[in-house]
């Protein structure tokens, strides 16, 4: 806890807000913050300057009143920036979230047919893995390598290990594009069971091709992202011509 300074040019209604954030962030509280009286009693400060943190922290979507029984932290969807090639690891680090993986299938198999018509592999090593935010599923990632690949990769940590580094930085392999098609579906009673939401619930399916530098594919990627937990966002630009 950081003591608030009455004597800092910054109000203390400011102090005390940036201090709940960074609190929030660094996920020292339980899905609701203090009390006020508890706020109030921690910090020395007034009722109004308890009110005015958090009322500011509520207008910027981080916490939400529910009326009776406090003010809780709001969910923060997942935002993965379109227009980089960057691992499911990375984009759940970035928002400040910790990362887990479970392992639940690996070896080599005879895709299905859109597999094979999608990314030419007649046969292919898979992997198939849970991936967790916060301990919470989030998403269920299906993995094909051409078999040599795959085979490497096995060598690794593919259960807990980031597998675009392995790829990079233990099997020295140059990413040079990726081709990435989203769309919406539904899951089925399995997947459904394994992501811990109900099969009514729209979730986002990425499909995605990635290249070496020579053009030769290194991965098909297949996942089933939940939708209340994970979004994409892409800035855009109008052209000048």
């Amino acid at each position: 806890m950081t003591e608030l300074d009455s004597n800092s040019p910054i109000p203390l209604h400011i102090q005390l807000k940036n201090e709940l954030q960074e609190l929030i962030d660094n996920r020292s509280f339980n899905e609701k913050i203090p009390s006020e009286r508890e706020l109030m009693d921690t910090y020395k400060v007034s009722r109004s300057t308890v009110r005015e943190a958090v009322s500011h922290l509520v207008n910027e979507g981080v916490l939400k009143k529910v009326h009776g029984k406090g003010t809780f932290i709001s969910k923060k969807p997942i935002e993965e920036w379109l227009g980089n090639i960057t691992s499911t690891t990375e984009v759940i680090k970035k928002m400040g979230m910790k990362p887990d993986a479970k392992l639940l299938d690996n070896g080599i198999v005879v895709p299905a047919k859109e597999i094979v018509e999608a990314s030419g592999l007649t046969e292919a090593y898979f992997i198939k893995r849970i991936r967790y935010a916060n301990d919470k599923p989030l998403a269920l990632e299906s993995q094909y390598y051409p078999i040599e690949i795959g085979k490497s990769l096995a060598q690794y940590d593919i259960e807990k290990g980031t597998l675009y580094d392995l790829l990079e930085q233990s099997l020295n392999l140059k990413f040079a594009e990726a081709e990435q098609i989203i769309t919406s579906t539904y899951l089925s009673k399995e997947e459904a069971d394994l992501l811990g939401v109900p099969c009514s619930l729209s979730v986002l399916h990425i499909e995605r091709l990635l290249s070496d530098i020579n053009g030769n594919l290194i991965e098909y990627y297949s996942a089933y992202f939940r939708s209340d937990m994970y979004s994409f966002r892409i800035k855009l630009s109008k052209n000048s011509s």
